[in-house]
């Protein structure tokens, strides 16, 4: 059932509030991306387990397989079913209109990142769209992120090793982070550190004197995006320096379908392959998703919904 606008703009006024209580209490949200139903439920009873608030989010990928509504629909009956604090974030939204949509739809996070579907976009034209989405999202409240360039990386599993000496051609630098929030007035600012979409053969590694040096040039939330394959002492240090919201997805993906793998494997004769899923398959995914929440310090941070 869609939400009222009064309930999207209380929806997003608590979720403004509570980044910046996790900024001051030096923890940070968990950002899980939804893939369906056993990745929800995943998400849900890790939340419950660790009394931990949580955002899921949805690409433009799972968007146009479930469809805007129904992810708000799915979230919000889990949400009553569970009592756990969840909010939606829709993930590197790749133009206005799809951002706008989503603001419509009640996300109370929206990521615009037209680089997402034009690599070589300028930076007046990301600009402008991020100040767009921004203006709009005064219709509900919803809390809006970007970035002044493409975050390089995938939701996979690579073979080749990480070249960091390419990758640090695009790290944030504080003075380039300040004019971009201040030419956007955008919520959340995305960093680049030595984060990065998708897995690889060695984990990653953050630079945390320039996550320092950003969290002093910049008066807003800052998150990490490509948080999979990122050893946890990173991240406990991150949000001690002030990170309010880590996305993680790739490492859910891979407990997702390596379990799946086993226990098809495991039982030739069953054909329901829900069945399994909910047998097995959500327990590894939730067990992701409970010891990022250890990492980020959130656990025992949820308010009664």
């Amino acid at each position: 059932m869609p939400l009222t606008l009064p309930e999207m703009r209380r929806n997003c006024a608590r979720a403004r509030e509570r980044m910046a209580q996790a900024r001051a209490e030096h923890w940070a949200f968990g950002a899980f991306n939804l893939d369906d139903e056993a990745t929800l439920k995943a998400v849900v009873q890790a939340a419950v387990a660790k009394q931990a608030p949580v955002l899921v989010e949805v690409s433009q990928g799972e968007v146009d397989d479930i469809g805007l509504d129904n992810v708000r629909d799915m979230v919000d009956n889990f949400k009553r079913q569970y009592g756990a604090e969840i909010y939606v974030n829709l993930d590197h939204t790749p133009s206005v209109e799809a951002a706008k949509d989503g603001i419509e739809a009640g996300f109370e996070f929206i990521h615009i990142d037209v680089s997402q579907a034009n690599h070589d976009a300028s930076d007046e034209e990301i600009i402008n769209a991020t100040k767009e989405v921004v203006a709009y999202a005064q219709l509900t409240g919803a809390l809006v992120e970007s970035e002044p360039h493409y975050f390089g990386g995938g939701s996979n599993v690579f073979k080749d090793k990480i070249d960091y000496d390419e990758v640090k051609k695009t790290f944030s630098t504080p003075a380039g982070a300040k004019a971009f929030v201040s030419a956007t007035g955008i919520d959340t600012y995305a960093a680049a550190v030595g984060n990065l979409h998708g897995k690889y053969p060695a984990p990653k590694v953050l630079d945390l004197e320039l996550l320092q040096q950003l969290r002093d040039a910049v008066d807003c939330n800052i998150s990490l995006h490509g948080g999979s394959d990122t050893p946890g002492h990173y991240f406990r240090d991150a949000v001690k320096i002030g990170v309010s919201k880590i996305n993680i997805n790739s490492d859910m993906r891979y407990a997702y379908r390596t379990t799946l793998e086993k226990v098809l494997k495991e039982n030739p004769d069953e054909y329901s392959v829900a069945k399994l899923a909910s047998k097995e398959v959500v327990a590894a995914v939730q067990a992701v998703v409970e010891s990022k929440i250890e990492d980020f310090n959130s656990a025992g941070k949820a308010l009664p919904v």
